[in-house]
């Protein structure tokens, strides 16, 4: 039987919290940042969590059971 791999790119998006979630970084933060209000900026800057319909196919992905 093959070892199952870890999906890459996956790897190096998310991380698992202590509880058991898991964490990712929030999106549109990396160009264009003049039209966005300063807060828009703040807020994009913070870590968020994965929706509970997100976690069972990231989960798969980090092959986590």
């Amino acid at each position: 039987m093959p070892k199952v791999k870890t999906n890459s790119s996956a790897k190096k998006r998310f991380k698992l919290t202590g509880s058991g979630k898991i964490k990712r970084k929030h999106a549109f933060k990396s160009h264009i940042l003049t039209k966005k209000s300063k807060k828009r900026k703040r807020n994009l800057t913070y870590f968020g969590v994965v929706s509970k319909s997100d976690e069972k196919n990231i989960k798969l992905l980090l092959n986590i059971k």
